[in-house]
């Protein structure tokens, strides 16, 4: 092709590269209800700027142990510098899908020689090359690609959030688990110490004739329940031990442990908001949103597909025994190439791709349904859980006293051993059962906070 009608060429497709061929983007219609679904049906909204999911972590969980854990597992957990890895390593693969928007330069230097008799002197001769390509976007095939990858990257992004989110969530739950724990352990060693004591005073009076040998069978049961639960909870503890010191990303060890105190109750004034909030708050829903995106960008670069690609070529070249005597030449070439058949090859990824972006459209809504599930579960558990432990107090309190009563009738004659044997083991798992309605209320807070998209900021 002649330089003149090269470049003519070159002016006319650098006018038209603002061409595309793929869809815009527009986001999906996904209603959301003006009001959470509370408890026994009712509408929980609030004022959009006192969501507490706009609040930092460390101002929804008080408890310095807690923190501290929190602060170090953001500092060390494994699966947060993975997330953080992969937003590295997409970067690098953005940079590399729009280095084709731009031409391609090479240069190249050669030079030769040749064994002479002693006397004789010669310059060996020097080549210098140049070469360049470039094949314009026209279509937008390239910066499809790119706003692709650009696309995967936010995603990328938005799921080291998610993973944020998360890790704060089993930090704080595994701490509430081992405080239960702990409390749990603490009652069974208590309960442990009071029934050897009963044990004793039933063997004494056995052996002095006042009881049968059947109370002391019963005593000891009651002995061997409490025993059997020791173990039970310290497995548990050391194992809820691990799992904190990997999310801490340490080796399996112990953790520092509080004061086996009953947990706080958490407030009940928790403003959630509004539904319509979620969309841009949680990282989940961010997430699938930018995946979107990406698979609506790769029907545009199916659609380019199907278009002619012009390429350009140069090349430029000087050379001689000296640079005194250089010459030059340049060389330029076009070429336009239009796919004729491929055997339904383009047909296949068009629609290969628009089922996937149908399909990321389908996982968008369900994620945002799933958001609003999780907030209406939060917000009806964190009622219910709370009743729950009222009622629970009622029972240990009711379990008190009747056992109080069934020892004082025992030791009156007025009732068998098995009255107290009754009594006391129900004492024990209604204390027990308290513990857990405790941690589950307790838990409820770090479920309304995860469930609002809070804990990434």
């Amino acid at each position: 092709m002649h330089r003149t009608h090269l470049l003519a060429a070159l002016t006319v497709t650098l006018s038209l590269t603002g061409c595309t061929v793929g869809p815009k983007y527009t986001r999906p219609a996904v209603p959301a209800p003006p009001t959470f679904r509370g408890p026994d049906n009712t509408a929980v909204s609030s004022d959009p700027k006192t969501s507490i999911a706009d609040q930092q972590w460390s101002t929804i969980f008080h408890e310095p142990e807690l923190q501290q854990l929190i602060q170090t597992a953001l500092t060390n957990n494994l699966d947060l510098r993975i997330a953080a890895q992969h937003i590295l390593e997409q970067q690098a693969q953005v940079r590399i899908t729009r280095a084709q928007e731009f031409p391609s330069l090479g240069a190249s230097l050669a030079g030769s020689g040749t064994n002479l008799p002693s006397g004789f002197q010669t310059t060996p001769p020097v080549e210098f090359g140049l070469s360049a390509s470039w094949t314009p976007d026209f279509w937008g095939l390239y910066r499809k690609q790119t706003e692709a990858q650009r696309d995967i990257l936010l995603a990328q992004q938005w799921a080291q959030r998610a993973v944020r989110v998360t890790l704060v969530q089993e930090v704080a739950t595994n701490y509430f688990q081992l405080r239960a724990l702990d409390a749990q352990l603490a009652l069974a060693q208590q309960t442990l110490k009071v029934r050897q004591d009963s044990l004793s005073l039933t063997q004494k009076l056995e052996t002095g004739g006042a009881a049968p040998l059947s109370d002391v069978r019963q005593a000891e049961q009651l002995l061997y329940t409490a025993s059997s639960e020791i173990p039970q909870l310290q497995q548990q503890i050391q194992q809820t031990e691990n799992n904190l010191r990997l999310l801490l990303g340490q080796t399996p060890g112990p953790v520092t442990h509080i004061d086996p105190a009953a947990l706080t109750p958490p407030p009940t004034d928790l403003p959630p908001g509004v539904p319509s909030q979620l969309l841009e708050r949680r990282p989940d829903i961010e997430q699938a949103e930018a995946q979107l995106k990406a698979a609506n960008a790769n029907v545009g670069v199916a659609r380019a597909q199907f278009f002619p690609q012009l390429s350009l070529s140069g090349e430029a070249g000087a050379g001689g025994a000296n640079f005194a005597n250089l010459f030059s030449a340049v060389l330029g070439t076009g070429t336009i190439t239009q796919p004729l058949f491929e055997g339904g090859k383009l047909r296949g990824q068009l629609q290969l791709t628009t089922a996937q972006k149908e399909e990321m459209v389908l996982n968008y809504q369900k994620t945002i349904l799933g958001a609003f599930r999780d907030v209406s579960n939060s917000l009806i558990a964190a009622q219910k859980t709370r009743d729950t432990r009222i009622e629970e107090e009622k029972l240990v309190a009711a379990a008190q006293d009747a056992t109080r009563l069934a020892r004082d009738r025992y030791q009156g004659g007025a009732a068998s051993y098995l009255e107290v044997l009754t009594n006391d083991s129900n004492l024990f798992a209604a204390q027990l059962n308290l513990i857990t309605a405790q941690q589950n209320e307790a838990l409820t807070l770090v479920q309304l906070y995860t469930a609002l998209g809070g804990g990434w900021q």
